[in-house]
């Protein structure tokens, strides 16, 4: 029995349909119990992203733009690039319509558990506030809870290892950059070349991660937003290059995930493809993005959940879905035998010939970088709230050395691992804000009366937030 027939068991036995009806169903009960409030305030939401509604001595590490760039720095990357090249293979493009369906729902879900976040935050030995799935069970459900917060710290740190994206990005750097110009034969052991790239990997991971959230939210907030753009102007390239088609192919989308005959087998197999994947691209209901929005500096946590509800509208929506769009308009999904992100870099070849896989290779590059720095916080909090934020450099060492593993080990084996754990740590994630749900409606309808109050001239306005300057 060999590593990667082990972990596929192991994540097949996780995500059973009991996780679509935790994930799925969970963030449409969310969708219905918000009445759908949070979706009217997508204006609101941008207006806090864009510092228009300060908090007056808030407390917290880092700002509104900080903690949504944190935690797309963790889901905008591989998930939405090597992700949807293995939902569409295994699940056929049937897989991304589930993929959206657990986007829309995973907005609901993002501002329930991200308003807990700043609900209820504990602190660490040193008297640092922080945030996460941990913090809530422990915080909001009390001490007996405690059981579900150490579970969802040992199956994170196993969760946020750095091992997709480090593959991945190793594969296409080796593909591109090295085999296809004729560097290195195709017949040779590539074992030490990409034990090579995984070292240049890790000493770049660890300058950045050794200096914690402030440094990795200070490198995101210049690196991902560039990244989107440049990925999204290829996309829109693409797609107006075959704009005519289009409609066609959002067709194929929707008839094959109700097809009996997908390639996902029948309609249950492609919806948890599409449920799967979509959780490894926007995280919603996994945990990891809650510890980013934990440490945002706000006094109110019903605008972090409104900030928190863009993160898979961007990345699930926009991203996968123009990376979907390459891969089926170039063709490359039927009869490749490509994986992952080298998929998607033929797609790319395809439909921006010459340019296309090199500009997939910059953002590919920043995105699975920016996305191990933020994992490395992830699992810096699972440990640190394990084992104590003192001994929180051993973890960040043995973080860097799976580096190497990762390099070196084959996709199989990583994305099941990495699947399995995503799954476990969805189950205290959401099972607690389900518990908790009345606490977040309750702070919703006494938020939202507020801001309706101040809008309409009355002198009403949100506690501790500074009052707006004249003219302003």
């Amino acid at each position: 029995m060999t590593l990667a027939s082990v972990t596929g068991q192991f994540a097949d036995m996780a995500w059973g349909p009991h996780m679509l009806v935790l994930l799925v169903g969970g963030g449409f009960f969310f969708l219905i119990y918000s009445r759908f409030v949070p979706f009217r305030y997508i204006g609101h939401a941008i207006a806090i992203l864009r510092g228009k509604h300060p908090d007056k001595g808030a407390q917290g590490q880092i700002s509104h733009a900080g903690a949504l760039s944190s935690a797309m720095a963790g889901t905008v990357g591989m998930g939405n690039i090597g992700s949807v090249a293995v939902a569409i293979m295994v699940g056929g493009p049937g897989a991304i319509f589930w993929m959206w369906i657990s986007a829309i729902v995973g907005m609901a879900t993002k501002f329930f558990t991200c308003t807990l976040a700043i609900m209820y935050r504990g602190k660490d030995e040193n008297g640092q506030l922080q945030g996460g799935p941990m913090y809530i069970i422990t915080e909001g459900l009390g001490p007996k809870w405690r059981f579900l917060a150490v579970f969802f710290c040992l199956v994170g740190l196993v969760g946020n290892f750095p091992l997709f994206n480090t593959n991945q990005l190793v594969q296409i750097l080796r593909e591109w950059l090295v085999i296809k110009p004729g560097f290195y034969s195709t017949a040779q052991d590539t074992f030490w070349l990409d034990l090579s790239m995984g070292v240049v990997v890790m000493l770049l991971v660890g300058s950045v991660i050794l200096g914690g959230i402030k440094r990795i939210a200070t490198v995101a907030q210049s690196v991902v937003p560039t990244m989107i753009f440049i990925y999204m102007g290829c996309a829109i390239y693409v797609i107006g290059s075959h704009i005519s088609e289009i409609p066609a192919y959002f067709s194929l989308i929707v008839t094959e995930a109700f097809s009996l005959d997908s390639v996902g087998g029948g309609i249950l197999g492609t919806m948890l493809i599409g449920i799967r994947r979509a959780a490894f691209s926007n995280e919603a209901g996994i945990g990891t993005e809650v510890m980013a929005h934990g440490s945002a500096r706000t006094n109110e946590p019903v605008k972090e959940g409104l900030v928190a509800m863009l993160g898979p509208a961007i990345d699930t929506l926009l991203v996968c879905t123009a990376t979907a769009m390459i891969i089926l308009i170039s063709g490359v999904w039927q009869g490749s035998e490509a994986a992952g992100v080298n998929l998607s870099a033929q797609a790319f070849e395809l439909t921006m010939p010459g340019v296309g896989p090199y500009l997939l290779i910059l953002c590919v590059f920043f995105f699975s970088i920016s996305t191990i720095f933020t994992q490395a916080f992830y699992g810096g909090q699972c440990f640190s709230f394990l084992f104590g934020v003192k001994r929180l450099r051993k973890y960040q060492y043995v973080y860097l050395l799976t580096i190497l593993f990762a390099a070196t080990a084959t996709l199989d084996e990583i994305i099941n691992l990495i699947d399995g754990a995503y799954a476990l740590m969805a189950i205290p994630t959401m099972v607690s804000a389900l518990l908790l749900a009345p606490k977040v409606k309750d702070a919703a309808d006494d938020y939202f009366a507020r801001l309706k109050q101040k809008q309409s001239g009355d002198s009403v306005t949100v506690p501790g937030e500074e009052p707006e300057k004249e003219g302003g």
